[in-house]
């Protein structure tokens, strides 16, 4: 349900969801009582019913989303960097390498275009800007040529 507004979402959650999640609370309830709780299967609903809260909890707010997909692409760049950082060849490559990673995804988050950034940064130090100025070179600092 994707591109609805969230009080479209929260309408649809409460017809269709929350009586199958009514359902299965009961079930849930009925088949602890049932199974050991030292069994995998009591495990497992142990666990189910420690954190329902936090399950039903969409019931109750349409912003929420049912899944984390959009977190997980957001930071796939990032989990794809400390990867190939390991083959970095040596420790201070590899630092190096996390410092302009940890740059490009902050370019990312401040809608920056990274290349122009890197580019107008490094011009900038190699051309004498001042050691003592060095936050005027920091990505949310940066100012877009004209």
């Amino acid at each position: 349900m994707r591109g609805t507004s969230a009080d479209q979402r929260l309408a649809a959650r409460q017809k269709r969801s929350k009586p199958i999640i009514a359902t299965f609370e009961l079930w849930l309830a009925q088949n602890r009582a049932r199974v050991s709780a030292k069994s995998p299967t009591g495990e497992a609903l142990k666990y189910i019913a420690k954190y329902w809260d936090g399950l039903c909890r969409f019931l109750d707010d349409g912003r929420i989303e049912l899944d984390s997909n959009a977190v997980e692409r957001t930071i796939r760049p990032i989990a794809l960097n400390r990867k190939n950082a390991l083959f970095a060849g040596h420790d201070a490559g590899a630092q190096n390498w996390a410092i302009i990673a940890s740059l490009i995804e902050t370019c990312k988050l401040n809608a920056i275009e990274p290349h122009g950034y890197l580019s107008a940064a490094l011009t900038a130090i190699a051309g004498g800007h001042k050691q003592t100025n060095i936050n005027e070179l920091l990505p949310w600092n940066y100012v877009r040529p004209v």
